[in-house]
Formats: C-alpha cells, sequence, structure tokens
C-alpha cells in the first residue's frame, strides 16, 4: 500500500478532527438482523407513491408487459395521499416525470350505471385495508357497499379478484377513453358472454408524440348477466360495438347474490387482437390463486440473485425494495410468438431473443442498465438487441422511447453509453459490427426531417465547432426536448459519448474512427470558461450565454453548471486540471456537497441542503440527489485521492432511502435511483458509464452474495465482505481480492468475472487506502486510455 504524501497526511487529519466531532453517517447502528425467511417478504412497493417519487404499487412481474395498479388521481397514476381509486389499470412505468400509461382502468361497482367519468364515479379506499408485495395488490373499496379487489400479473396479462356484495348488480366498468395520457381513439367489442376485447390508441408523453396502440382482451370466469358500452355521457345497454374519441368503455354485470368473486384476465399485445388472443390462451389458463404463487416465485428468485448478511431490517427492506424497482423495466414488447410493432410501425418477429420496450436512456445508462448487466445479462443481452432493431427497423437509434413510438425525451446522446455498456459486459458477442455502424451513424449525422427521431439534434455545429450550441427559442422541429435548448449539457453528453465509442472502435479495429472520437471526446473543454472556473453554455457565434454565476447558468438540462461540471467521467484528470488540480477540485467538491455540514450531520444535510424538490432543478450550488446528471458525483473523490470522502457522502445520500411511501428520492425513472441505491450500498458502482469500470466504496452490509449467470461470469458468483461495517466503522482500510491487496479504487468486468471475493476491512478512521497516483480510474477514449483498458480485460 503506498504512503500519503505529507500534503494528503494534513489534508486527512484535519478530515479526521471533524469526522470524529461529527454525528453517524448512513448505516443504521441497529443490531444486526439474521436472514432468513422470503425476501419477497422485505419488500415494500408502496415506497416512492408519495412526494413524487411516482412508482406504483401494483402486480407486475420482472420486466412483464403488463403492470396492473391503481390510478388514483395522481399525474403518472398512484398518489399516497389520494383517497379515490379511478380504476386499475394495465399500463404503468415506474418513477417517470410525466403521465404516461394507465390504458384500460377497470373498476368494480354496484348498482345503476349513472356515472362514465372515472373521476366521478371512483372509489373510497383506506390504506389501513390495503396491502401490496411483489407480484399481488390488494384494496378494500369502500364505496358501493363494499367490494374487494386483489391483483396480479403474468408477463402479458394481468389477473383481478373482485369480491363484491351480494347483488344483481355487481359491475365491472372496462373504460377505454381516459388514461394517464392523452387518448386518441379506442373500440370496444363485446365478443360473447365472457369476453370484451378492445384497442386503444393513445399519445403524449411530457409533450405530443406519435401514436400508439394497444390491444386488450379480457375474460371473465364466469358469464355476465348484461353488458353494454358508452360514449360520452350516453351509456347503452345490450351494445356490442362501439367506436369513439372521447370518454367511453364497456360493462359487464354479474350476479353477485349467491356466488359474489368474480374474477378477470386482461391480456394485452402492442400489435393486434390476435395477439392479445394468443398471450391469453398462453398466460390466462391458471386461477389467480396460481398465478399470484408463481409471481411471487418469480420475484423470490429474481431477488434470491443477491443476499445480503447485516444490517437492520430497516436497511433489509430498503434494499430489496430498491433491488426489486430494478427489476420492473425495461418491459416485454413482442407477443408469445415473438410478433412485436417495430418503430416503423410494421409487424416484425424476435428470433432468438425476446423483444423489449420502453426506454429511459437518459436516466438508465448511469445505472440501472449496468445493474441489469451484472444481475440479468440474458436480459440484457435482448434488450440491447431489441435497441438495435429499432435503429434497423426506424433508421435510427433511439434517444426515449415508450411502446411502439420515440418521444425524443431528455437530450444528449444516452443510447451510445447504454450500448458501449452492453459490448463493454461481453453481452454483444456476434452483434459488435452491427451495434457499431448504428452508432457511428448516430454520432456522425442527424436523423432526416422525416424520421421521428431527433437523435443528436446539435451535431452539426458540435461537428464543426466543437460545442452544441444553446439557442433560445429555437423553433422545435419535432416534438420532445431539443438539445439547442441545453447547449452546454449536450456538449457534456455528446462528448462523454465520444469517448465511449472511441473505445469501442479502437477494440473493434477501427483504429481513425477511434482517433476522431478520441479528440471529440475532448470536447469538453470547448465550454469550460476560464474566468469562472466552469462550464458554461455558449451562443451559435461562439460567445459565452447566459448569467456567468455558475449556480444560474443557462443552457443546462435540469440542473445546473455545479452539478455538471463533474460529468466528465471519460477524463475526471483532465477536468481536475482545469479546475486548478486535485486540491482544488476536492475544495469544490466539500463545497458542493457542504462536505463540513455533512460531517456533523449527514442525513439534515443531505434533506435539508441537498433536497429542493423533485423538479427543483435549477438555481442551486450543491449536490442534488433527485436527478440523474450528477449521480456519479460523489465517486470523484476517487479521483482527487480521497476515497473515504466518497463513502462519507455516499452514506449520506444512502440516508434519503428508507421503507417509507416517501422513501424514494425524486423520480424513480424505471428504476435509475432505485439501481444506484443498490450498488452503492454493495459497494460497487459503474463510475464511468459505457465502460467495464466500477469504483469502490464502503458497502453497508457486512456481506454480500452475488450469484451470477455462468454464461457471462464462469464463477457463477461473487462476494463483497466488510465485517463490521456500521455508522462508526465505514472507512476502507484495506481491500483484498481474491486474497491479494487491491489498492485500486475501481475493478473491472474482468475482475467481477474471474474473481470470487471482494473482501473489505473496515475501521473508524480514513487511512491511505486508494489515495496512489494510479489507484483512481483511468481515463477513457484516448489510445493510451484505451491501451490500458484493453491490457485490464486481459
Amino acid at each position: 500500500m503506498p504512503w500519503l504524501s505529507r500534503t494528503r497526511l494534513r489534508t486527512a487529519g484535519a478530515v479526521l478532527a471533524a469526522a470524529l466531532i461529527g454525528s453517524a453517517l448512513a448505516v443504521p447502528t441497529a443490531q444486526a438482523e439474521p436472514p432468513g425467511g422470503p425476501l419477497t417478504d422485505l419488500v415494500n412497493p408502496f415506497i416512492g407513491s408519495q412526494k413524487d417519487g411516482n412508482t406504483y404499487p401494483g402486480a407486475a412481474v420482472p420486466f412483464g408487459m403488463v403492470q396492473l395498479s391503481p390510478d388514483t388521481g395522481h399525474f403518472t397514476g398512484y398518489g399516497y395521499d389520494d383517497d379515490h381509486i379511478r380504476g386499475f389499470s394495465s399500463v404503468h412505468i415506474s418513477g417517470v416525470g410525466c403521465g404516461l400509461g394507465g390504458d384500460l382502468p377497470v373498476l368494480p361497482t354496484t348498482g345503476d350505471i349513472t356515472e362514465t367519468d372515472y373521476a366521478k364515479y371512483a372509489a373510497g379506499y383506506r390504506h389501513d385495508d390495503e396491502s401490496a408485495r411483489p407480484g399481488y395488490y390488494r384494496v378494500g373499496l369502500s364505496s358501493y357497499g363494499g367490494i374487494t379487489a386483489e391483483l396480479t400479473a403474468t408477463a402479458r396479462t394481468g389477473k383481478q379478484r373482485y369480491t363484491f356484495p351480494a347483488t344483481d348488480k355487481a359491475n365491472v366498468l372496462l373504460n377505454t377513453g381516459q388514461s394517464l395520457h392523452r387518448t386518441v381513439s379506442t373500440r370496444v367489442e363485446v365478443l360473447d358472454s365472457r369476453t370484451i376485447r378492445t384497442a386503444i390508441t393513445g399519445r403524449g408523453f411530457c409533450q405530443d408524440t406519435k401514436p400508439y396502440t394497444v390491444h386488450t382482451i379480457t375474460r371473465f370466469d364466469r358469464p355476465f348477466t348484461s353488458y353494454g358500452t358508452w360514449d360520452g355521457d350516453k351509456v347503452t345497454a345490450g351494445s356490442t360495438k362501439s367506436t369513439a374519441t372521447g370518454r367511453h368503455g364497456a360493462y359487464a354485470r354479474f350476479d353477485t347474490r349467491t356466488d359474489r368473486t368474480v374474477e378477470a384476465t386482461t391480456a394485452l399485445s402492442y400489435v393486434d387482437a390476435a395477439g392479445a388472443a394468443r398471450n391469453l390462451r398462453a398466460e390466462g389458463g391458471s386461477s389467480f390463486d396460481r398465478a399470484k404463487a408463481a409471481a411471487d416465485a418469480a420475484w423470490e428468485r429474481r431477488l434470491g440473485l443477491v443476499k445480503t448478511q447485516g444490517g437492520d431490517r430497516t436497511l433489509r427492506r430498503t434494499f430489496y425494495s430498491s433491488l426489486y424497482r430494478s427489476f420492473l423495466a425495461p418491459n416485454i414488447g413482442s407477443d408469445v410468438d415473438g410478433r412485436y410493432t417495430g418503430w416503423d410501425q410494421r409487424t416484425h418477429r424476435a428470433k432468438g431473443f425476446t423483444y423489449y420496450q420502453n426506454w429511459s436512456l437518459w436516466d438508465t445508462y448511469r445505472t440501472q442498465a449496468q445493474l441489469l448487466a451484472l444481475l440479468a445479462p440474458g436480459e440484457s443481452r435482448d434488450m440491447a438487441l431489441s435497441v438495435l432493431r429499432i435503429a434497423k427497423e426506424s433508421g435510427w437509434l433511439p434517444k426515449w422511447g415508450y411502446g411502439t413510438v420515440e418521444t425524443n425525451i431528455m437530450t444528449g446522446d444516452p443510447v451510445t453509453p447504454f450500448l458501449t455498456n452492453a459490448y463493454q459486459q461481453g453481452l454483444l458477442r456476434g452483434h459488435e459490427e452491427e451495434a457499431y455502424a448504428a452508432l457511428k451513424k448516430n454520432a456522425d449525422g442527424v436523423p432526416p426531417a422525416d424520421s421521428p427521431a431527433v437523435g443528436r439534434e446539435a451535431n452539426a455545429p458540435y461537428l464543426k465547432d466543437g460545442f452544441a450550441p444553446y439557442v433560445k427559442g429555437r423553433p422545435h422541429t419535432k416534438p420532445g426536448d431539443s438539445d439547442f435548448d441545453h447547449g452546454a449539457s449536450a456538449t457534456l453528453e455528446y462528448a462523454l459519448s465520444d469517448a465511449m465509442l472511441a473505445q469501442m472502435a479502437r477494440d473493434l479495429g477501427h483504429g481513425k474512427d477511434a482517433d476522431r472520437y478520441a479528440a471529440r471526446a475532448q470536447n469538453y473543454r470547448k465550454i469550460f470558461d476560464g474566468s469562472t472556473g466552469f462550464f458554461r453554455a455558449r451562443d451559435a457565434q461562439g460567445a459565452f450565454t447566459g448569467p456567468a454565476d455558475p449556480a444560474k447558468s443557462e443552457g443546462f438540462h435540469e440542473g445546473t453548471s455545479w452539478q455538471y461540471q463533474w460529468l466528465v467521467p471519460q477524463d475526471l484528470p483532465g477536468m481536475l486540471r482545469l479546475i486548478g488540480g486535485k486540491d482544488k477540485a476536492d475544495e469544490r467538491l466539500d463545497a458542493f456537497f457542504a462536505y463540513r455540514k455533512l460531517l456533523e450531520d449527514p442525513e439534515k444535510t443531505a434533506r435539508e441542503v441537498w433536497v429542493n424538490g423533485p423538479y427543483d432543478y435549477y438555481n442551486a450550488d450543491k449536490y442534488n440527489p433527485q436527478n440523474e446528471p450528477d449521480l456519479i458525483a460523489p465517486y470523484t473523490y476517487l479521483s482527487t485521492g480521497r476515497p473515504w470522502k466518497t463513502t462519507d457522502v455516499v452514506h449520506a445520500a444512502l440516508t434519503l432511502f428508507t421503507d417509507a411511501p416517501s422513501g424514494m428520492t425524486g423520480n424513480d425513472d424505471l428504476g435509475t435511483m432505485s439501481a444506484w441505491m443498490v450498488l452503492s450500498s454493495i459497494g460497487v458502482f459503474p463510475v464511468q458509464p459505457g465502460t467495464d469500470s466500477w469504483g469502490l466504496s464502503t458497502p453497508v452490509f457486512d456481506r454480500v452474495d452475488l450469484t451470477l449467470d455462468r454464461r457471462y461470469y464462469p464463477s457463477g458468483h461473487f462476494t463483497v465482505t466488510a465485517p463490521g461495517t456500521s455508522d462508526a466503522h465505514r472507512y476502507v482500510q484495506s481491500v483484498r481480492l481474491d486474497g491479494a491487496g487491491h489498492d485500486r479504487t475501481y475493478l473491472t468486468t474482468g475482475d467481477l468475472r474471474s474473481g470470487r471475493e471482494l473482501a473489505f476491512t473496515v475501521g473508524p478512521k480514513p487511512s491511505g487506502w486508494g489515495t496512489g497516483d494510479q489507484a483512481a480510474p483511468p481515463p477513457v477514449g484516448t489510445a493510451s486510455a484505451a491501451h490500458q483498458q484493453s491490457h485490464r480485460k486481459g
């Protein structure tokens, strides 16, 4: 182990003095609870359903097409503070910031049907008569004489069980015309005395988008006694078919005076009615209880890939709930016969893989993609192949895809680190050149006017001048966000992606391309304003624009220059030199994290200094743990030679995750925040998105056993140990990889594949571990960095 320099010893001494004064950091001090019992018992699906975490508590299986969950009037579905349920709809996305999905809300009622607006016929409920666990949701509806609703799911179907009071007017309302986004047109058909079919065309997510259609078929376990449809306020008993562009739906009525229970199974397809029927036949045949048991077993297997020891029950519940949310998306998009609707709106068939959809890439490329590559590499491979299908069929790689359409929400070039990560993790074997060709097209061009994609919208000026200009008021030519509205952050995102593509190009033998992309990876320097010491937007003429104050900067998407200054994972040494070297950078990081306050009271600092609100992105000079741009920032201390500060900040941020409904920090964004929690708790985090690098910090558990897919990780498992880790003993003293000393503050995927155990020794004070000049993750994208990367992989 290298010794600390005298300067670093003085710095460490000052930090130690402050640390010893401060109160405990994140890891709970309660007595560790021995593992035991089903892991599904530890999951609380209500976490994030309050204060705009925007999660949903309903029933789904891992990566399932169906997410059957209650909608209460919250714009993304379920709000814990609401007291009425409008329906149980089949499509939800965990943690999005705009209304999306909510197709086909179904609600049981009794009596005559006098209202057709689900805001008016909504049923009351109380939390003391509500419960949820992975794959199952139950609630007692206090309206309509008291009805119990239960939900479970398979991959492509949602199962409902309703227990009515004794009545001859027990209704099930299938609302096709109202959802969480705009409904364009709908069709309902009563096929027979047990079956209702619908087609729902909708659009919209934050802004308007191209429409998509979802087909459903609902089969009841017994015949209904009567039925009908509604169009607007008009209810037509006995109607078997109806098409409308507004409020619209169908109902089925049952006699529950002797048999009070009604079960229904709804199957989805994004292809056609025949696809929904096939999905129903394939997955809808089992009873509700058998489907519920199967869903629970599927979740137990998935959660069982990570076994933890140590920590109290609160920590374990928070951790496994985060792990659960990390496996909710992307979602299966193909039917049981492999057919799916591509982004060209034509029917295709996936052969040899499962087609997935729903791509919040600006979020997930930073954390969730890497966690899935580690724990679900088979599915991750299919997800990457699905993204390549989008490029093949629509002509361009996606940015933020929902269902069968591009929304163009968010900015930059997130698909590049997403796919280069898949490549670096060995998930694109046999498809390397196909992926590279699609990425090269994306990196060097702009989609044509007739393409729904915007891609790297500001690529022309970026390639010419080295930066994406910030152009106020520029008209949008396509729905969604514009890189010109966020030129400064788009420049940083483009440069990050260029670095990752340079590494892939060099690995594949495309040397000239690699040199070109590596040069572009340095474009972050083009927007550095030496007079302020921060990144700053440039206008179309190249002049710096907007306020000079980095906390009030313009041209950054959902953040400020303070938060984006650390988004240079491809070349942190170069970035640190720009702002005056490691010591100056360390001082700035301390200010950014309010480090001295954090040592005194980490939880208070995290909640009162860092957190401003889930959508309060601007006018701030502090870390924002509720949003994506600076998720990697705590790990920047690895590059300043103060790795113990990474642990301090990470553990303080972990206090924001709890097992209460408000226990999510910001929107979950399809598992992004949850994956951050999981990886940071384990102590292994993807500090350079799009590469094979994993930064290290102190785990919060004594032991974590990962079960890995032997097709990708020959050892089949990897263990992380940190005996005695706690708030009082949180500092790394040494690390050993399979018994050999390991002074680097990172691992590679090759280490995970060939290794079996990463052992941390922890203590009450910072040590010299990880402070050497070669300890931090090296730059990515340059020729020398690429050589180092290849050498590391061995």
